[in-house]
């Protein structure tokens, strides 16, 4: 009877051995499908931004030289008296007036008893065409041999005499074109005529000399900034807005949207620039895409959300 009981005993504990076997079986199962599942479900990445993005862009710019310079005349006449001992009778012209060659500027007093000479010393004359620049002749006093009584501005003509470092000055040319800012709203353009072959030895500065096409509303002494184009034309370059471009230091870099639409840092090497434009020289290719703005609130890795059309 004994020897009954025992193995019952032994079967029912046989089968809830089992049982718990089993149960763990199935727990262990669980977890690792779980587990399984898990690993299977990639980690989604928040965008840190959403961005604009913009491309390389190929224009045609010219290069310029910016200077600073004074307006001068082109050539100015110092008119004098020929003789000694005449009177000034009268003064016909003043400062500003544009006068003909062969004008008369003053009349003299005692001039009938010079004999032949009195026709042509009674009178003096603009030697050239121009404008009268200075004006010191006054009538009743006597006109003294080489004494300035008008300065002239011949022609009317007036320059741009820009104010250049030596290494400026050599990347110059005669025929160079240039502009002028007159106003908030005017332009004055020209070519460059003369070129200083030295520079002062106390300020390291020389001067180009730069014949205006027109010299309507423009003053003799007058302090202008203008450009010079040192390209000779128009050149090809590829651009990209500044908003795009971020320095850190004396490096200029951007930031390059991968096809999963993440940001990297990208160093470029940048030119001249052009109203929110600026020249990428090298370190960016052709369509690569590149975050517009907002570039400065990102990191290396960062998701990015672009906005439609970008």
């Amino acid at each position: 009877m004994s020897s009954d009981i025992n193995i019952k005993q032994l079967s029912i504990g046989l089968a809830l051995s089992g049982i718990v076997i089993a149960a763990a079986s199935v727990w262990t199962s669980g977890n690792t499908e779980a587990e399984e599942q898990g690993e299977a479900q990639p980690a989604v990445s928040r965008p840190a931004l959403t961005v604009r993005t913009t491309m390389l862009r190929e224009e045609k710019w010219s290069q310029s030289l910016a200077a600073n310079g004074s307006i001068v005349p082109w050539q100015e006449a110092v008119i004098s008296a020929q003789v000694q001992g005449l009177r000034i009778a009268e003064v016909k012209v003043n400062i500003g007036d544009s006068v003909k060659r062969g004008d008369v500027l003053v009349t003299l007093d005692n001039f009938a008893g010079l004999g032949n000479m009195g026709t042509s010393q009674g009178r003096i004359l603009a030697p050239d065409d121009g404008v009268i620049s200075a004006a010191n002749a006054n009538a009743g006093s006597m006109a003294q041999p080489g004494v300035e009584l008008f300065r002239l501005i011949r022609k009317g003509r007036l320059e741009w005499r820009a104010e250049l470092t030596a290494d400026e000055l050599m990347v110059l040319r005669k025929g160079m074109r240039a502009v002028i800012s007159i106003s908030d709203d005017r332009t004055g353009k020209g070519s460059v005529r003369a070129i200083s072959p030295s520079v002062d030895p106390k300020t390291r500065y020389g001067y180009a000399y730069v014949s205006l096409k027109s010299s309507r509303g423009i003053i003799a002494g007058a302090f202008m900034r203008g450009e010079f184009d040192i390209s000779g034309g128009n050149r090809k370059l590829v651009s990209l807005p500044q908003s795009a471009v971020m320095r850190r230091g004396t490096v200029a870099y951007v930031m390059v949207v991968n096809a999963d639409n993440r940001v990297h840092e990208r160093a470029v090497i940048t030119g001249q620039r052009k109203g929110d434009r600026i020249e990428i020289k090298s370190g960016l290719k052709e369509k690569e895409a590149v975050v517009e703005t907002g570039g400065p609130f990102l990191t290396e890795g960062d998701v990015v959300q672009l906005v439609k059309g970008s």
